[in-house]
């Protein structure tokens, strides 16, 4: 099966974190086409006031965020898991054309398929103005292993 994404649900401590770390990983490449992989072809996706599904849109959104988003780096923090379900909490920092910087705060609720694509992702996101010298996603400590 070309499109099974490990780790599969049902989700344990270990396999739900190691989906989070994934995540944050294709995300911080900032390659749409990389990070739609993970998502099933009919994908239903809320972001903010958007609504998408399938592949094609989230590739569209991506390319067009990323070209707003300048220097975007973000981490995930994994909240709570279930079955097929993980909830996320991220904070991801970036600036705009003019150089303002901006952190981002949000939560994300994601559920899978059994091959462990995503198929839902509902995020809701804030955005707080900061001044460079106030990053701490890029330029802050590792992130920690557990």
């Amino acid at each position: 099966m070309p499109d099974r994404r490990p780790p599969l649900p049902p989700f344990t401590a270990e396999t739900a974190l190691e989906k989070v770390r994934a995540a944050e990983d294709a995300w911080n490449s900032r390659d749409p086409e990389r990070v739609a992989l993970a998502y099933t072809e009919d994908s239903e996706w809320r972001n903010r006031d958007l609504f998408l599904t399938g592949r094609a849109e989230i590739v569209a959104f991506l390319r067009a965020k990323w070209r707003r988003e300048l220097g975007y780096r973000l981490r995930k923090e994994l909240w709570a898991y279930g079955d097929d379900r993980i909830a996320v909490r991220f904070e991801y920092e970036w600036h705009d054309t003019t150089g303002q910087w901006y952190r981002s705060y949000g939560n994300e609720n994601w559920e899978f398929a059994p091959d462990g694509l995503m198929r839902r992702r509902f995020a809701s996101i804030n955005d707080v103005p900061i001044a460079e010298d106030e990053r701490r996603v890029a330029v802050g400590p590792p992130r920690p292993t557990a």
